[in-house]
């Protein structure tokens, strides 16, 4: 993957056509799904698709005045800082339209920031001055696609996230859940396996400070190389690869803490309680700032820690 600091100004140009086309044909996909049972918002959602494809041709136009037809294959995926999208929400039928709202302001989002690092970063001033203008109109479609009653019910609008709220849930939140998910799951297993392997306190503390310190410095470096925050918004990365290592080495260390008590049973009816509150501050995170249901995040964090707690006390007893 390249980085976004690395690209010439004929691949800005170049990827912004090809990030045109997909919001184009996305927003398509979007008002065929909404059609049926909501043919005003998808009528509006064919209107964002032809301005998108305005967009594109400016954007060509320009491209060849500036550096002739050959246009280079470079994606959005080709390029470090992009948002992933982990499943094409745009084919899913039926579609809801807060799902679909949500997905079009993290698009126009994402767009707003490209259009505006690139305009920083590009030295060519009839280039410069068309990624301002679309930076602008994209902020408009934005807030079209955000507010207009005939896009979305603005009844189903009145508890979103605002800007504010978005950047803290994508700087710290997000980094801080994985890390803590992380942490007090994936340490169970080596925790209670060597807890009832060997039946000493002390040993079963060192085995999960170590596994606490691991998974803490493995979890931080690969969040702050994951991401360097400049499309995304997410922040400085080694802001949010340290907030993810140490809430991963908390969420190791919480359980672990208990065996510094000399007697094993209490020991470990205390790390059994510290990890029922770690999987219950997990659910509620998830639940309070991922828009989960608290009841299905609930029962995916402790099925899985279920399954990694017994698994190390089977190894530990084998």
């Amino acid at each position: 993957m390249k980085q976004f600091s690395d690209l010439t100004e004929q691949e800005v140009l170049a990827l912004a056509v090809t990030n045109e086309q997909e919001a184009s044909r996305i927003y398509r996909d979007f008002a065929d799904g909404l059609k049926k049972e909501y043919p005003t918002s998808a009528k509006v959602f064919e209107e964002m698709a032809d301005e998108e494809l305005k967009h594109s041709t400016m954007i060509l136009d320009l491209y060849r005045k500036k550096f002739g037809e050959h246009l280079p294959l470079i994606r959005r995926q080709d390029v470090k800082g992009f948002v992933e999208y982990k499943s094409p929400l745009w084919l899913t039928r039926p579609l809801g339209l807060e799902q679909v709202a949500k997905f079009v302001e993290s698009m126009e989002f994402e767009a707003v920031r490209y259009y505006k690092t690139a305009a920083e970063s590009v030295k060519d001033q009839e280039i410069k001055n068309l990624l301002i203008k679309l930076a602008v109109a994209e902020e408009e479609h934005k807030d079209f696609a955000h507010n207009s009653e005939s896009a979305v019910n603005t009844a189903d609008l009145a508890h979103e996230q605002k800007v504010a709220r978005r950047v803290f849930v994508l700087q710290f939140i997000q980094p801080g859940l994985a890390g803590l998910m992380d942490g007090s799951v994936s340490t169970l297993a080596p925790l209670f396996a060597a807890a009832f392997a060997t039946h000493s306190t002390y040993q079963t503390f060192l085995v999960g400070l170590a596994a606490s310190v691991g998974a803490g410095v493995s979890m931080g470096f690969a969040e702050a190389l994951s991401d360097d925050g400049s499309l995304t918004g997410r922040g400085t990365p080694w802001i949010r690869g340290l907030i993810c290592g140490l809430m991963t080495f908390l969420g190791g260390i919480l359980h672990s803490l208990p065996y510094l008590i000399n007697n094993f049973l209490y020991a470990t009816i205390i790390a059994i309680a510290f990890v029922i509150f770690e999987l219950g501050a997990i659910s509620y995170i998830r639940y309070r700032f991922m828009d989960t249901p608290f009841l299905k995040a609930t029962i995916q964090i402790v099925i899985g820690g279920a399954i990694v707690f017994i698994a190390g006390i089977l190894i530990g007893i084998s």
